[in-house]
This record gives C-alpha cells, sequence and structure tokens, in this order.
C-alpha cells in the first residue's frame, strides 16, 4: 500500500514538471519537434475593385534642342522599274506659227536693156514673183515683213560701161562698176539689209547713160534677186 501511494505520488510529480517545462517553452516562443508537411494552397480571393480613372493629360512640355545630324547612310539599292503610267489627255491646240515668206527674182529683157540712169530699173522678165512683192512697174521692191533681207544682181555688161547702185528708200547702199572692153563682160554684187515694213529697194544706174550697159537678149541675162532671210518678231523698224 505504501509503495502504491508512493508510485502515484510519483507520477504526479513528473506530469506537475512536465506541464511547468512546457509553459516556459511557450513563453519564450521556442518551437520543440521537426516543422509539420506544408499545407494544401488555400482558395483564390474575391476580385478587388477597379482602380482610380487615370488623371488628366499634363501640359506639353517646351520643344528641345535639336539634336546633332546623323552620318550619312549608304545608297540604297536600286528600285525597280516602275509599271508605265497611262497615256494623258491630248493638250490644247497651241497657237498657230505664221511664217512670212517673201521673194522675187526678175530680169531685163531685149526690150528693157540699156535702161535709163539715175532711176528704178524696171525688170519686165518675172521669174518669180509669188507673194508680188517686187513691182515691174516701178521697179522696187517693198518690205511687208519686217526682217534681214538677201538681195543680189548679175549683170551682162556690152557696148557700154556700166555703173549701178542698190538702193534701199533712196540711199545709194553698194555701187558696182565694170568697163566695157569691146565683147561680153560680166558682173555682180549683194548685200544682206535689214528692212523694216514699208522700206523700198531698187537697183539703178548712176553716172549717166554712158554707165548704162546692161544687156539682155536670148542668150545673155541681167537679173535682181532677194528674199527674206529671217523675221523679226515685233519690230516695224531698224
Amino acid at each position: 500500500m505504501l509503495q502504491t501511494r508512493f508510485r502515484i505520488a510519483l507520477l504526479l510529480l513528473v506530469l506537475a514538471f512536465r506541464c511547468v517545462a512546457q509553459q516556459e517553452t511557450q513563453s519564450k516562443g521556442c518551437v520543440c519537434g521537426y516543422p509539420g508537411i506544408p499545407g494544401d494552397p488555400g482558395n483564390n480571393g474575391m476580385p478587388g475593385r477597379d482602380g482610380r480613372p487615370p488623371g488628366p493629360q499634363g501640359e506639353k512640355g517646351e520643344t528641345g534642342d535639336m539634336g546633332f545630324p546623323g552620318n550619312k547612310g549608304n545608297i540604297g539599292y536600286r528600285g525597280d522599274r516602275g509599271a508605265r503610267g497611262e497615256k494623258g489627255d491630248r493638250g490644247e491646240k497651241g497657237d498657230e506659227i505664221v511664217v512670212s515668206k517673201s521673194a522675187f527674182s526678175v530680169g531685163l529683157s531685149a526690150q528693157t536693156k540699156l535702161p535709163a540712169a539715175n532711176a528704178p530699173i524696171r525688170f519686165d522678165k518675172i521669174i518669180y514673183n509669188e507673194q508680188n512683192h517686187y513691182d515691174p512697174q516701178t521697179g522696187r521692191f517693198t518690205c511687208s515683213a519686217a526682217g534681214a533681207y538677201f538681195f543680189t544682181y548679175h549683170i551682162t555688161v556690152f557696148s557700154r560701161n556700166v555703173k549701178v547702185a542698190l538702193v534701199k528708200n533712196g540711199a545709194k547702199i553698194i555701187h558696182t562698176t565694170d568697163n566695157y572692153q569691146g565683147s561680153e563682160d560680166q558682173a555682180a554684187g549683194g548685200a544682206v539689209l535689214h528692212l523694216g515694213i514699208g522700206d523700198k529697194v531698187w537697183l539703178q544706174v548712176v553716172g549717166g547713160e554712158p554707165f548704162n550697159g546692161l544687156f539682155a537678149d536670148e542668150d545673155d541675162d541681167t537679173t535682181f534677186s532677194g528674199f527674206l532671210i529671217f523675221e523679226w518678231e515685233g519690230k516695224t523698224q531698224f
């Protein structure tokens, strides 16, 4: 009986000591033993509320300084030739270009050889006078288009000396002289003249009848010719 009581008292003492040890351990935050197995993940929580809307846009900042130019890149490959474009619309008709024409070529006949001196020589043999700018009644050529003209004459000299002048509006421009030597001779002359509309040009004997030996027959000719080289636009006088 006494032994039984002793065992019970000893057991109570061990239990009381163990309880005191557990309380001291919990107060000190010490965990005894090995970590346990991790638990299963918890369920997802409820979605949160939408955040606040973004604030107003701020004011535009000042333009920054221009940067330094970059290095020049390499030339690219030449591209393929593009397709041919469509034919464009026909343009409007331009102004018609009017080209002035003026030319003549005349000669003496057997009836008009040895012409009078100091007056226009009346060449009555018409070789060409399509525009009728030369008047065989007066022996004068009248300019109808301002421009540069070329005049030339070829003379057969017979029985008398020859001295002729190319005349423009009464002013002698060039002279040609040939002395008769007892047989037929030839003489010629020519010049380029600036003419305005209405200017007149002719050939005449100067020095009197002793110098009017201009001859013409079936085999010999004395001729006078002229034509427009080019026109001067917008000009009537030089």
